[in-house]
């Protein structure tokens, strides 16, 4: 037996349906026994191989044998039905238009392969009847993935409930769908922006889409409820995506602009459960930060911080509040990427009433200097002078 034989064999064994797959099989060829395991009584040999139980008698293959190797049709059939039929070629892959059938003979599944490889449209369908499921595969294969260092492969799918609704759709840059499915309607292809409904098993409605030349401009996830849960919207090169309570609230807002290799964050915003806000971020067109404001539940800021610089210099001018809107703490840090950040020259506290309280100096690498700090009446306590190695000795008054 050849290994393309071999590898036929092992197939059709490991594609045998439920228990017949297990089932100790008994095969003929033309009337005379033959072992598919055994390349020795196959080989050289041509025509219609049939293995039955070897218990029941109930067939369980039907395939060709050409010249000694497994090439040419191949059935399977679970408890006396067809249960599968395709195609093998002489290596042993699966080539051609192969279909699944369920217990009452429906079909199941019906696709095509080009030497084992899935491509052009495949469908599935529910036990009722109805489609389950349409994709199309470029010849690169399944995963619209050419080989290895290969050219992307175009691709689209549909998904459908038991009931007909639409559960799930992935649009190609073109109609690729039909006659199957409608996509040129559903991805907007024609008549301008396409506007669907997905649901699920239970015909609850999960989300809405908009969707103009096969590119989604617009996505809303739903609560149970009927409520949104998530917004996304597209337009131009700007995306921009909200989150919202099951109450109807939103919690966060994010605008970003689309570039060729991704997304830059250009704001995002953060709300209280009554919708207050909390945070709000913003960054330049390069992604670099800009400003960072936070907020009490009383509307009042908690903090703000403005950006500037660049590299290893990139600093943020940071002012605290307390509740009642009088500065709490305020100073400079510098803030490079994916490093702590570390203060630098004077930073000053502040009590509620906004009278100075402390007041620290730290020079350029963040090494604290100087220390001083006063009461509420504006009496100086302490003025400190701070060494390298932590020790500390009060400093020299001015005359």
């Amino acid at each position: 037996m050849t290994a393309a034989a071999a590898r036929a064999a092992l197939l059709c064994c490991l594609l045998g349906a439920g228990a017949a797959a297990h089932a100790l099989q008994q095969c003929e060829l033309d009337g005379a026994p033959v072992n598919p395991a055994n390349s020795a009584s196959t080989a050289g040999k041509t025509g219609l191989m049939r293995c039955k139980d070897a218990e029941t008698g109930v067939l369980l293959r039907e395939q060709d044998i050409q010249d000694g190797t497994f090439k040419g049709k191949v059935r399977q059939f679970l408890d006396g039905r067809l249960a599968r039929d395709y195609t093998l070629n002489a290596r042993g892959n699966i080539d051609g238009p192969a279909r699944e059938y369920g217990p009452g003979g429906q079909l199941l599944r019906d696709a095509v392969f080009d030497d084992g490889t899935e491509v052009g449209l495949v469908r599935s369908f529910h036990p009722n009847g109805r489609l389950r499921r349409a994709a199309f595969r470029g010849s690169g294969g399944i995963g619209g993935i050419g080989g290895i260092g290969g050219p992307a492969v175009d691709s689209a799918e549909a998904e459908f409930t038991p009931d007909g609704e639409l559960a799930g759709l992935r649009c190609g840059s073109t109609p690729l769908l039909a006659p199957a499915v409608d996509d040129a309607r559903l991805c907007g292809f024609t008549g301008g922006p396409s506007k669907v409904e997905l649901f699920d098993d239970k015909g609850l409605r999960l989300s809405r889409m908009t969707l103009l030349e096969g590119k989604r401009i617009s996505l809303e996830s739903l609560y149970d409820n009927g409520r949104p849960a998530t917004q996304e919207e597209t337009v131009g090169e700007q995306r921009t995506e909200r989150r919202f309570s099951s109450e109807g609230v939103k919690r966060s807002e994010a605008v970003s602009t689309l570039r060729p290799r991704g997304q830059v964050r250009r704001s995002e915003q953060e709300f209280s459960e009554t919708g207050t806000l909390l945070r709000d971020r913003r960054w330049n067109a390069a992604g670099q930060p800009v400003s960072d404001k936070a907020f009490y539940l009383n509307g009042q800021p908690r903090s703000t911080a403005t950006f500037g610089g660049s590299g290893a210099m990139l600093g943020a001018d940071v002012t605290e509040f307390h509740d009642n809107g009088q500065r709490s703490a305020q100073g400079r840090f510098l803030t490079p990427a994916r490093a702590p950040r570390v203060a630098v020259g004077i930073h000053r506290r502040f009590n509620e009433s906004g009278r100075l309280i402390d007041e620290a100096s730290y020079d350029a690498r963040g090494r604290i200097q100087r220390e001083r700090t006063w009461d509420d009446a504006g009496t100086l306590l302490r003025d400190e002078e701070v060494f390298p190695d932590g020790s500390r000795k009060a400093a020299a008054r001015a005359p």
